[in-house]
């Protein structure tokens, strides 16, 4: 554990030394943006409209007693939405989508010798495969947050209204009810924070894959248990420290 955390670092200060010229940089990370951010655009709207909906449906079954206003549920739904839902629940597909196929697309390239023929050539392999993804994702996945809230919102609404268990205007009113903008930052920093694990754990198990295509296949599945559980760690202490 020790020594891979080390390991880790190190790889971390590489990505730093004898980089390229930075036009190059700008260059390659405007391509990993669409490759990581643009083609996940689909799978993040699907699944926030989707987890908003059947939050606020559940929300609503639980609010049985009458003396509660039905504006609560429109409460809970953007609180849950901000907090948990979009920035958390969102890194964890994305790690799975995103995470995996760095992993693999790096872990081919290291078996296949690609990467010891950029070294030979006396580029820094880390920074110029690496840095541009982690870039990319740090830049593109609080946007995907962004969308993730407003569609998450959005599927609480259509599904509550189309139901019939609340109004439209008790679902507007519940979720502007003290509205705490702090929540906004938070998501923000968590999904800023998820970026950068997901991109630099999944690069580095396939930066140091070993092996044939198996061993890439193991990379991939091994980059997506450590990004989730890194995940739900760095999640428990963001919310000790920030709240």
């Amino acid at each position: 554990m020790i020594s891979n955390l080390g390991k880790y670092c190190l790889f971390i200060k590489s990505l730093f030394v004898n980089r390229e010229r930075f036009s190059l940089y700008v260059r390659l990370t405007f391509e990993e943006a669409v490759e990581i951010g643009y083609n996940s655009i689909i799978i993040v709207a699907l699944i926030s409209t989707f987890i908003g909906g059947v939050t606020a449906i559940q929300t609503a079954y639980n609010m049985t007693n009458p003396l509660i206003p039905n504006t609560v549920i429109g409460f809970i739904v953007r609180e849950m939405t901000f907090l948990e839902l979009a920035p958390t629940i969102t890194a964890l597909v994305f790690a799975g989508k995103v995470g995996s196929s760095i992993a693999g697309q790096i872990g081919t390239m290291r078996i296949t010798e690609q990467i010891s023929a950029l070294e030979v050539m006396g580029i820094n392999s880390s920074s110029y495969l690496v840095l541009p993804k982690i870039t990319a994702t740090m830049i593109t996945y609080p946007l995907l947050v962004i969308l993730a809230i407003a569609l998450g919102l959005t599927g609480g609404y259509l599904s509550t209204t189309l139901t019939g268990a609340l109004t439209p205007v008790e679902y507007i009113q519940g979720i502007r009810t003290e509205f705490i903008p702090w929540n906004v930052a938070f998501a923000l920093i968590k999904s800023i924070v998820f970026a950068f694990i997901i991109s630099s754990v999944s690069a580095y198990e396939g930066f140091f894959t070993t092996g044939g295509a198996l061993e890439v296949g193991k990379s991939s599945t091994r980059a997506v248990t450590n990004s989730c559980l890194i995940i739900l760690v760095a999640d428990f202490f963001l919310a000790e420290l920030l709240l």
